[in-house]
């Protein structure tokens, strides 16, 4: 079995690509960027009209808080406790955590579960992106689906109190957090008053106002059958976030077959259809992150008439056979890089 996991490799590449398309001619707008691994991805922030290092200290403490409150990849948080506690009792969570289950669970009904915050017990059973990545048995992937059920969530908004109803069960806020996060280092960042910025943490990328010289940013989109830092083109976007999911971010290989981490938590296997990757364009970047997964559920046709049915929402949609459809809010701004892909306009 091979398991897709380097982080050096990955560190590298992510500071050589994830600068912003954009350089300046003016010594005085030399941009302030700093890099760590959190929420289990490479997190990038840059400023460009600021001086000091301590405005990308703030953010980047802001992200450790959500981190340390509600990641996967940690141990002892507040998601942890809520499990733990699944089936018998309420769990006092923060603010941060509690809003975040609410938009979870909102996003959750709104796709009729199709994004689900409890899925988590199929996430540990599969383990992608871990050491121990495995294809479960049948029966394994039918005992934990019984266990994935957003409407089995119960929030408290007086007590800022949060209860699992069936033991066993777990939350996984991997779909969401990074947005929140990435929403809420921007808000750091103006709070501190930048005016020209990117935060990309990992696939989510939000860009504060337009460049130094007025122009839109240049963001890249992920090419998704290679490497983290390979684009297919750029969009041009001002005050925007950019999410992107796809197939390429976390997988194994068993057998000559790609297993990639956005389960189906009807079936209990990776979801599998035409495309490849999904990239928004909107306001907010938590709203995003839900969004993509029900939004590669539904497939291009089904996914462009959801899209199209959300104000400020836009989408560039990849398939498995390098098609690329772009809703309209974004004909005039996507522009293919790559002669590998082929840029289709009319999206049934």
């Amino acid at each position: 079995m091979k398991i897709k996991k380097n982080r050096i490799a990955i560190f590298l590449i992510a500071i050589i690509c994830m600068i912003p398309l954009y350089s300046c001619d003016n010594a005085d707008s030399e941009p302030l960027s700093k890099t760590e691994y959190m929420l289990g991805t490479i997190c990038t922030i840059t400023v460009y009209d600021h001086k000091s290092d301590a405005v990308l200290g703030k953010a980047f403490s802001r992200i450790k808080e959500i981190e340390n409150k509600m990641s996967v990849n940690k141990s002892g948080t507040e998601v942890d406790g809520v499990g733990d506690a699944a089936g018998k009792k309420f769990v006092k969570v923060s603010p941060d955590t509690f809003y975040v289950l609410k938009k979870g669970k909102y996003y959750s009904q709104q796709s009729s579960g199709v994004f689900d915050i409890t899925i988590g017990p199929l996430v540990k059973l599969w383990g992608i992106g871990t050491d121990h990545a495995r294809v479960p048995s049948i029966q394994e992937i039918d005992e934990k689906k019984s266990l994935v059920n957003y409407r089995d969530l119960k929030l408290d908004e007086k007590g800022k109190r949060a209860m699992l109803m069936k033991p066993g069960m777990s939350l996984d806020l991997g779909g969401i957090a990074k947005g929140y996060a990435a929403d809420e280092a921007g808000r750091v960042l103006k709070e501190e008053g930048v005016q020209h910025a990117i935060v990309d943490l990992g696939g989510n990328v939000l860009t504060i106002n337009d460049s130094p010289d007025g122009r839109p940013w240049n963001i890249g989109v992920q090419d998704p059958f290679k490497a983290r830092g390979n684009s297919i083109g750029t969009v041009s976007v001002t005050n925007k976030t950019v999410v992107t999911s796809g197939i390429y971010e976390r997988y194994f290989e068993k057998n000559g077959k790609k297993y990639h981490h956005i389960l189906n938590p009807f079936t209990g296997y990776p979801m599998n259809n035409d495309l490849a990757s999904v990239t928004l364009v909107t306001d907010i970047s938590v709203n995003a992150d839900a969004m993509t997964k029900n939004i590669f559920y539904l497939g291009l046709d089904k996914g462009a008439k959801y899209v199209k049915n959300i104000k400020g929402l836009d989408a560039i949609f990849v398939t498995k056979d390098k098609k690329v459809y772009v809703t309209e809010g974004l004909k005039n701004n996507f522009k293919i890089t790559d002669s590998g892909f082929k840029l289709i306009h009319n999206i049934k």
